[in-house]
């Protein structure tokens, strides 16, 4: 006759299997062994040839180490680029590890990489962070599951949808951090917080993300394309770093398998806009911002329209907070834009806009076409302002 048990006996009797088989897992996993930061490869083939020595024959060892040319018979070998290697190497401990750069340096692809290797043998809890995520597509989880594939650590790794889990009990979370306040504030046992595309990340969400990580030996990993030099980022890490902060600033020239395909994107930017180069590739902060489109594609001259010209447009664009309300005046000639008067004013007060327009010749009479988010403010020019166009 067949036993029947409860179905919470049952539950318990698989979880206590899933533990076991798990600890199991965890103990037939890879060791991970890191070159020592000024260690030699000679030297460190001789500290792995008595560490090997030591180990069964059924434990791979897995050694991460600097440097292309290494070549270690019968082992597995994760090589860093040199400048994040150093940057992440468990034998200096640091509050806040901060890796600024251009495209195609590997920052991410090393934070990913170091991550792994970590929660492979370490029971660790990741939290890995952006100011923005809708879902678990923009979060860094598709990275992180294709390096294990690609270091054949599968076997130790359970990657789910919706996160992470190692068989030496590490776990990856996924939070955006802008809406997501109270739960930010409710994360416990953190051990290690990695910030993607920390350049955008508002002061408010680091003023409530850093004191929550707070584990003993916790940190905070900033991965950045540096834009502006007021950033919070960038002013919180690399402008006036804290104590116990380490920074390296790398380029595609750092990433010793920097893709082919890439390189020709690089140097056809370099070619084109060397400004938009500087920033996207060398990662330095922008000198001009977002809005300054036509930076270094415009001349200053003296001009008349002709009969045979298109009739002008005007263009308006509301003010908010430190930007400026805008009016142009435009002509398009031969595939040119002409600008022929503008009006602008900082803090220029709703009542006072019709005024400002006025100093645009044939403002009055013209059909304006403007930002259509302020719908309150073009009502209020249209009732009171008499811009029957606005």
């Amino acid at each position: 006759m067949p036993l029947i048990l409860p179905s919470s006996t049952t539950a318990t009797i698989r979880r206590a299997v899933e533990l076991i088989e798990s600890r199991g897992a965890a103990r037939r996993a890879p060791k991970v062994v890191w070159q020592g930061l000024q260690e030699t490869h000679a030297d460190l083939n001789l500290r792995l040839a008595t560490i090997r020595g030591r180990l069964p024959d059924s434990q791979a060892l897995l050694a991460v180490c600097n440097g292309p040319h290494l070549t270690l018979p019968g082992l597995r070998v994760v090589e860093l680029a040199p400048k994040m290697f150093d940057l992440l190497h468990p034998s200096a401990p640091s509050r806040y590890r901060v890796a600024s750069g251009g495209r195609g340096s590997a920052k991410s692809f090393s934070f990913a990489t170091c991550l792994i290797l970590r929660a492979l043998t370490q029971r660790i809890r990741v939290l890995c962070g952006r100011e923005i995520q809708r879902s678990i597509r923009e979060s860094v989880h598709r990275l992180l599951e294709t390096r294990i594939a690609e270091m054949h650590l599968t076997p130790w790794f359970d990657v789910r949808e919706h996160g992470i889990t190692a068989a030496s009990g590490a776990e990856f979370l996924y939070e955006g951090l802008m809406n997501n306040v109270a739960k930010i504030k409710s994360l416990e046992g953190i051990d290690v917080c990695y910030l993607e595309e920390s350049e955008v990340i508002s002061d408010r969400s680091l003023e409530i993300l850093i004191p929550t990580i707070r584990t003993p030996g916790s940190e905070i990993w900033l991965s950045l394309n540096p834009d502006q030099p007021d950033d919070p980022a960038y002013a919180r890490f690399i402008a006036a770093p804290p104590p116990n902060c380490r920074h390296v600033h790398v380029t595609y020239r750092d990433n010793c398998w920097f893709p082919e395909p890439l390189e020709g994107e690089r140097q056809y930017l370099q070619s084109v806009d060397l400004e938009s180069y500087q920033h996207v590739w060398e990662g330095a902060c922008r000198t001009h911002a977002d809005a300054q489109i036509f930076a270094h594609k415009y001349v200053v001259e003296a001009f008349t329209p002709g009969d045979d010209w298109q009739s002008p447009l005007y263009g308006a664009d509301w003010g908010f907070s430190t930007d400026p309300s805008v009016l142009v005046k435009l002509w398009i000639h031969a595939n040119k834009l002409y600008v022929e008067f503008e009006a602008w004013a900082l803090g220029c007060e709703t009542v006072d806009l019709a005024r400002l327009f006025d100093t645009v010749p044939g403002a009055r009479t013209a059909t304006i076409f403007a930002d259509s988010a302020r719908p309150e403010t073009i009502s209020h020019m249209k009732q009171h302002g008499g811009y029957a166009g606005a």
